[in-house]
């Protein structure tokens, strides 16, 4: 009703400025049934901006989800923790007073439906864009500068994408798929005593043939030259149902360990097959995707001893945020999904992915004007300025749950901490201490890989002056 309102409002304006020219030439006997008409169109105009700007009043955040298709258990979870904080947000009054509006799009974890839900929805003025898919991010990184639309990818998306001088509207914040990489690698020397007793083990990569797959290789191939190890490669053919021949390769070459990379129905047959063929599941580390309770609730004990990175947290059900959304949000009848899915892993990630989203805001309205709707450009600005501090969060519920995150206009990920977590038949338990991805590693790899993006996209790299504005 409100675009039909604007749209009226728009074409009403030039008709009333045409009558009233008119009327200037018209004879006396003319005039009064012009006026009338003049001020009947005044009051449609006056109406109808006026319901429009209302309506513009509610900042606008679009939901691409998928609760359909071989990706629905693991997309769903993430969905209803992403639209409760929606839910608790308003339930708060807003932003500073501006509440939130959304509407979900089903993508069925499908790059072209992705696309479709963007361009179909981009017309109502999103505040960001969170593509949950890393093929639909690659596709929407090239429509985003001239939309002037953030693409905020939580713990995915392009991993260069964290270098903001190349990447200006693109925010993988919290981590990229090389700070998991790095980091499980990582856990992996620490287990065998230190970087130097990899040389000659092998480590396979047990990857979903995909954008998101095969983000990880370029960083584990840099830490085989640099350590020594083997690397295995070994695509599985999505959604990942059928994996025995993926197994008997693993089976045949016996790797040291196995890295999975995988989503969806994909994790759990991954596990399933490693219990068949006997791989040691203690052996075996997951990326944060392939880590949450869907990935293994149906092997149960089978899966015991698996491990997998997190993004920032992991399952916690005693956290101050999930004991709101308890309360807020579920206690009072407006939960979107299963009450005992709150607390979660993923969950808990769509409640940070959320969180991220409101505080970019939140941190535009600082410079832009408190309890004003913010545009795209201006929710860019929020989040390459954006700074959670440990209060602001513990202030927000995440206590024990996140570590700061501050972004600016060179660093888009603005954090890079995870831990690992280990199944222990019944649920996740913490099995390390927060790790950093090394950027010694991290940042010759990001630059390089996002200056070879901008030759080829004939871009300029942003300068410290540019990022004044």
């Amino acid at each position: 009703m409100g675009h039909w309102q604007a749209e009226n409002a728009r074409l009403a304006f030039p008709v009333l400025t045409w009558v009233l020219c008119e009327s200037n030439l018209k004879e006396t006997k003319m005039k009064k049934p012009v006026l009338l008409l003049s001020a009947l169109l005044t009051s449609v105009w006056l109406s109808a901006t006026s319901s429009a700007w209302a309506q513009s009043k509610e900042q606008f955040v679009p939901v691409l989800s998928y609760r359909t298709g071989p990706y629905a258990p693991n997309g769903t979870p993430w969905a209803n923790g992403f639209v409760d904080y929606l839910k608790l947000v308003n339930t708060k009054g807003g932003i500073n007073g501006v509440k939130i509006a959304y509407e979900e799009c089903e993508t069925g974890y499908d790059t072209a439906r992705s696309v479709e839900c963007y361009e179909r929805l981009k017309s109502k003025n999103p505040s960001f864009v969170q593509t949950l898919s890393t093929g639909a991010t690659f596709a929407i990184t090239e429509k985003a500068p001239g939309d002037k639309i953030p693409v905020l990818t939580i713990g995915y998306g392009r991993s260069e994408s964290s270098d903001g001088a190349v990447f200006k509207w693109n925010f993988p914040i919290a981590g990229t798929y090389w700070v998991a990489a790095d980091t499980i690698l990582q856990a992996i020397a620490k287990k065998e005593g230190g970087w130097d007793k990899l040389k000659g083990k092998k480590i396979a990569l047990v990857y979903h043939d995909s954008p998101f797959g095969k983000e990880p290789i370029p960083l584990i191939q840099e830490r085989s030259r640099n350590h020594g190890f083997e690397l295995q490669l070994l695509p599985v053919t999505p959604p990942g149902v059928e994996q025995k021949a993926t197994w008997l390769q693993v089976r045949q070459s016996k790797p040291d360990y196995v890295v999975l990379w995988g989503w969806g129905v994909m994790n759990s047959t991954a596990i399933k097959e490693a219990q068949a063929t006997g791989y040691a599941r203690e052996k075996m580390y997951g990326v944060w995707w392939a880590g949450a309770e869907p990935d293994v609730k149906d092997v149960a004990e089978g899966a015991k001893g698996y491990n997998a990175i997190t993004i920032q947290h992991g399952a916690e059900p005693n956290s101050d945020i999930v004991k709101t959304m308890l309360t807020q949000i579920h206690g009072k009848g407006q939960g979107t999904g299963p009450k005992e899915e709150v607390g979660q892993v993923l969950y808990l990630r769509g409640v940070m992915s959320a969180m991220i989203g409101i505080e970019g805001i939140r941190s535009a309205q600082e410079r832009f004007g408190k309890g004003k709707v913010m545009t795209g450009e201006q929710v860019r600005w929020g989040l390459e300025n954006l700074n959670l501090t440990q209060a602001k969060l513990d202030a927000l519920g995440f206590k024990g749950v996140m570590r700061p995150i501050s972004t600016s206009c060179m660093d888009h990920m603005g954090a890079a901490w995870t831990r690992v977590h280990t199944w222990n038949g019944k649920a996740w338990e913490f099995t390390s201490d927060w790790m950093q991805a090394d950027e010694q590693i991290l940042k010759p790899l990001v630059k390089a890989t996002a200056d070879k993006y901008a030759a080829e996209k004939k871009l300029t790299r942003r300068t410290g002056q540019d990022c004044q504005s």
